[in-house]
């Protein structure tokens, strides 16, 4: 009785899921960004590349709140069930450009008391904090594909992704002491807890060394290393198309906990997804792909959420 329970629900669904078959050749058109190129290679799978390859894609102050914005954006965008984070030109990310650094410089020069100069730094490193943030609040899995060099706040943003994949030519290097600070949008926070040795994350921010890829695919960092670009953008999008498949309901409900059980306890982790999940095992997502494993029919094909 269940299952025919089950079937009459699904065929009287036929037309909504047609519909949604069909939307797989449409994307909701998103805003434009002087410093970031997105595309939709795939159906519900958006690119973001980071896109000023003239200066080796170094985060200028433009690019800090684009990157929030569009992120935020693609949170919310129904055609988007994961994005592709890459890099244009030679490089993946050379770090922040050193001449909106200057600015901020200038702009503290004219306080001479260290109090209001603090005041001024606080907000716009924050501002700096919550563009990789948001990475991490994007409701969408995030698979960052890095080629090139990826350096200081480049090792920040893709700490905060999902899964990381490298060419055989990219190398990451922790580069803030060398310029005379410490790092202060993520790494230090993020890093650690995705590279099982501490003495190694010690050792790369002391000594700001290049990481290169070899070593990093070893000890955690990325967990697949390309020949070249080609092939890394190319098994991006195979990995991004594979989920894009799943239900969004359970990938975003997935991201969603495994961020908040990396930073509570084991059991305010059961707690968390036993709240989300009283309610989600009631979406029409959990009976089709159920089904759809049951009978071993066709994949589901999944409304927009």
């Amino acid at each position: 009785m269940a299952i025919n329970i089950v079937k009459n629900r699904l065929s009287g669904s036929i037309g909504k899921y047609l519909q949604a078959a069909t939307a797989l050749r449409y994307s909701t058109e998103m805003s434009t960004y002087k410093t970031l190129a997105v595309s939709t290679p795939k159906p519900f799978v958006y690119m973001v590349k980071l896109n000023r390859p003239e200066k080796l894609n170094a985060m200028n102050s433009t690019m800090w709140k684009e990157f929030k914005e569009c992120f935020k954006e693609l949170s919310t965008n129904p055609d988007c069930r994961v994005v592709i984070l890459s890099g244009a030109g030679k490089v993946f990310c050379a770090g922040i450009d050193l001449q909106g650094m200057m600015e901020i410089g200038q702009s503290l020069a004219e306080h001479e008391d260290i109090a209001r100069r603090c005041k001024l730094l606080e907000p716009k490193i924050k501002d700096y904090q919550d563009s990789f943030t948001a990475i991490e609040e994007c409701s969408k899995p995030v698979i960052a594909a890095v080629h090139g060099a990826c350096i200081g706040a480049g090792v920040d943003m893709i700490s905060a992704a999902d899964i990381r994949y490298a060419s055989s030519n990219a190398y990451f290097q922790i580069k803030e002491v060398d310029i005379g600070m410490a790092a202060d949008v993520g790494t230090l926070q993020r890093f650690p807890k995705i590279v099982g040795s501490d003495s190694l994350v010690r050792e790369l921010v002391y000594t700001a060394r290049k990481y290169p890829a070899t070593e990093a695919l070893e000890s955690g960092f990325i967990n697949r290393m390309l020949d070249n670009e080609e092939s890394l953008l190319n098994k991006s999008i195979e990995v991004a198309e594979d989920i894009a498949s799943k239900s969004p309901v359970a990938v975003q409900g997935s991201k969603m906990n495994l961020v908040y059980s990396r930073d509570h306890s084991v059991q305010e982790g059961l707690d968390h997804i036993a709240m989300q999940n009283k309610a989600m095992l009631q979406s029409e997502d959990f009976l089709n792909a159920a089904m759809a494993q049951a009978v071993k029919g066709d994949p589901p094909i999944f409304s927009k959420l």
